[in-house]
């Protein structure tokens, strides 16, 4: 099914400038991928604290945005700068769902934002990425399949935040909006264990 995901040979093109730069500099992919744990740990701990203030909903977009870019370039530099290591490939799968969970689970603390589909949403987004992870061990391909996954979570929250940052006030149509992400999660675990059975066995 569509998905964001399917915008990221594009993304990729744009962030290419940097990958050697940060290389030159030192950098690695795992230094890479940590700082896109931290920055999630930073602002998702700022909404936690701050759970009635707007500034660190909007706050929440950019750093969606910045840690999609963190995570193309630290698979770019793995990938075109032969820098990939066992330990990156277990940083990448761990970062991206502590990430979810850092950023997403303290809405659940805003006033007006239901906890429940929340906390329902941030374990299917665990499940979500188990399930594309599961397929290699079956002999499939690595799933990225939609109709939410990463990218898309991080659309529909980063719009949410941006919108009840700017003043909107959050009621039963945020519960609405999260029980849907809710619905799409599970239509996204069937279809990543689908095609990984169907071209485990192919």
């Amino acid at each position: 099914m569509p998905s964001i995901y399917d915008l990221k040979p594009a993304f990729q093109r744009l962030l290419r400038p940097l990958v050697r730069g940060l290389a030159r500099a030192g950098a690695t992919p795992n230094h890479v991928t940590m700082a896109a744990l931290a920055l999630s740990f930073a602002v998702g701990g700022l909404i936690a604290w701050y759970p009635t203030a707007r500034w660190p909903l909007l706050l929440l977009p950019a750093a969606l945005l910045l840690r999609m870019a963190l995570n193309a370039l630290d698979g770019m530099m793995a990938r075109e700068l032969g820098m990939a290591s066992r330990l990156g490939a277990v940083l990448n799968e761990l970062g991206d769902v502590l990430s979810d969970a850092a950023l997403y689970l303290p809405l659940a603390l805003v006033p007006g934002i239901a906890a429940a589909p929340v906390v329902v949403a941030v374990v299917l987004a665990v499940i979500t990425e188990m399930a594309g992870v599961v397929a290699v061990q079956i002999g499939a391909p690595r799933r990225y399949d939609g109709p939410m996954g990463k990218s898309d979570r991080a659309f529909v929250v980063g719009a949410l935040a941006l919108v009840l940052g700017l003043g909107a006030r959050a009621g039963r149509w945020v519960a609405v909006l999260l029980w849907l992400v809710v619905a799409l999660l599970l239509l996204t675990i069937w279809n990543r264990a689908r095609r990984a059975l169907r071209e485990g066995r192919a």
